[in-house]
């Protein structure tokens, strides 16, 4: 069998685009290499998948993912975060929405989703081909000719969609390997990074911090005495990392960058300038004069996290305040301002929420998804050289593409 469209890839876009193709009635088949599809939109958001973020200006919607977001545009139009709302509730699930715009199904069931794509894909009579591992894609002319699967079997097809994902979240099955296929058909691959992903500090100490979340801090990052990017939000350390929303997003920004003379600084009271927290601090030293200074900020900060402060400033922590000078009070102050750790690295790829990198987006046809390069190619998802924060951009890029490609492909 011809199929009008072979997809290799199960995973949110490509499901994505099988539905929109099956619905405009072509043959199309999902290859996928696991034993399941949607593995890793199951998986999504611990489970609950954050599915969009609703932000109806395009516009502001596209600037989310950077100085490639403007490529978006086109496929908004066809297919928003509006739409993406739509074709689920259509489907009889219920969304909800949370903080910062955030839509998520009401049942809090990341598998609801899975099932509505599923659905429309046995009513559009779309086949899976599931245990299947792509060995080669043969090319000639600029055009695909066929699949080659592990199995000796040949898939051909009018068309063809990559949809396999980045490199995130290996164990799902995103090993990248589709980044070699499309540099030997042409492409150029933007190095692929992991990001939105805990960041690793050299400091020891960070294992004795280890369970400690705060809400709304300021975290900047700073390479060669320059701040070149900040977040405000919530983080928690964990035991040889920072993590946390605010970490997560903040990675995003570094993580094609060279991590060497690199900080992390935490302002744990970013509302209060260094005069109003001293001010703070010394109106409640008033009522504990005889206090011990590792005593004395319990309503401020967790005593592990003084503990550490004041070790790192050289304070006597049973000195009592009422013998603390000045100058030792603003070394305080700065520690809680600008705590300092020195980043190592970006966390792996297992602990990465998506990909950074991937097809040269100028390479694609922005309206339809399609390669330039090989007339028969369309490409969606993680796959591509987008990347936007956490709050459900990242999947809507594989909702959109997935739906273009799909739409345009037939």
């Amino acid at each position: 069998m011809i199929y009008d469209l072979a997809i290799i890839g199960g995973g949110a876009s490509g499901l994505m685009a099988g539905s929109r193709a099956g619905e405009l009635g072509a043959r199309v088949i999902i290859i996928e290499k696991n034993n399941q599809v949607g593995i890793k939109l199951v998986l999504t958001g611990n489970g609950r998948c954050n599915l969009t973020n609703k932000i109806d200006d395009h516009k502001i919607l596209s600037a989310n993912y950077g100085p490639n977001g403007k490529f978006l545009l086109s496929a908004f139009s066809k297919f928003d975060a509006n739409s993406t709302i739509d074709f689920f509730e259509n489907h009889g699930i219920k969304t909800k929405i949370e903080n910062n715009n955030r839509v998520l199904p009401a049942s809090d069931l990341a598998r609801d989703l899975l099932d509505a794509l599923l659905s429309d894909l046995k009513k559009y009579q779309v086949e899976i081909k599931t245990n299947s591992t792509v060995k080669k894609i043969i090319t000639k002319n600029n055009k695909i000719q066929k699949i080659i699967l592990d199995s000796g079997e040949e898939i051909l097809a009018k068309n063809y969609l990559i949809a396999t994902g980045g490199k995130s979240y290996p164990l799902t099955g995103s090993t990248g390997d589709a980044y070699y296929w499309l540099q030997e058909m042409g492409h150029t691959i933007i190095e692929p990074h992991p990001t939105l992903t805990p960041i690793i500090t050299i400091e020891k100490f960070v294992s004795y911090l280890e369970g400690l979340s705060f809400k709304d801090v300021l975290l900047s990052i700073k390479q060669n005495n320059k701040i070149i990017a900040k977040e405000l939000g919530d983080i928690i350390f964990t035991s040889n990392s920072l993590s946390g929303p605010a970490t997560i997003n903040l990675s995003r920004l570094v993580a094609d960058k060279p991590i060497n003379d690199t900080d992390l600084i935490i302002d744990f009271f970013p509302n209060k300038t260094e005069k109003e927290l001293d001010s703070d601090i010394q109106d409640g030293w008033q009522k504990q004069k005889n206090k011990t200074l590792k005593n004395s900020f319990l309503n401020l900060l967790p005593a592990k996290l003084t503990d550490i402060i004041l070790n790192l400033i050289n304070l006597d922590p049973n000195k009592q305040v009422n013998s603390i000078t000045k100058e030792e009070r603003k070394k305080l102050i700065l520690a809680f301002k600008n705590f300092t750790l020195i980043i190592k690295k970006l966390d792996d790829y297992d602990k990465a929420i998506i990909t950074k990198g991937g097809v040269k987006i100028s390479e694609v046809d922005p309206r339809t998804m399609r390669s330039k390069i090989i007339n028969n190619l369309y490409l969606a998802g993680e796959i591509l050289d987008l990347d936007g924060p956490t709050g459900g951009f990242n999947l809507q890029v594989c909702w959109t593409t997935g739906y273009v490609a799909g739409d345009s492909a037939v």
